[in-house]
């Protein structure tokens, strides 16, 4: 990515506004996403650090969407997801619904967001997939409102203070 250069991330920037029907597989615009969604990840894991992930909000609809999560997927199982849970034809069946309902709702709910697969470790390409913004949200919403996410910050915030130079 660093070979694109700062004019080229300018470029890019203002290209990921446009509609996806405009691009066919173009490298830039992909690299570009991918660095979107790899900084959206590294700031979201920073939060989770530092914050108690009871009182975070994601969005002005986190309720909405919690209750619609849970009311649709009651046994879905937050804390390790499988690939297969979110991608299999079963499940697309499923989450295409639940997605839609949130298309003129919640603000980019199609973006390809970064998600861990493990809600105990850290991002990795090992404990990643790629889903949608909304998919992010519902599951997200739920570790943090069921304490799953409560071992991040006990886990990793002294390393992250350590790795800036801060003392904990």
């Amino acid at each position: 990515m660093d070979s694109i250069g700062a004019e080229g991330l300018l470029a890019g920037a203002s290209l990921l506004s446009r509609p996806a029907e405009e691009f066919g597989n173009d490298p830039t615009v992909e690299a570009m996403w991918a660095m979107k969604a790899m900084e959206h990840a590294e700031i979201y894991f920073n939060i989770l650090c530092s914050v108690d992930p009871k009182f975070l909000k994601l969005t002005p609809h986190d309720q909405g969407i919690y209750s619609l999560f849970r009311e649709r997927f009651p046994d879905f199982e937050v804390s390790k997801i499988t690939e297969d849970a979110l991608k299999s034809e079963e499940a697309k069946t499923k989450w295409r619904p639940f997605c839609e309902e949130f298309k003129n709702v919640v603000e980019d709910y199609s973006f390809g967001t970064l998600l861990r697969l493990d809600c105990e470790g850290e991002y990795s390409e090992e404990n990643s997939i790629l889903v949608t913004r909304i998919q992010f949200y519902a599951i997200e919403l739920a570790r943090n409102k069921e304490g799953k996410n409560d071992v991040i910050r006990k886990k990793f915030s002294a390393n992250r203070k350590n790795k800036d130079g801060n003392h904990s």
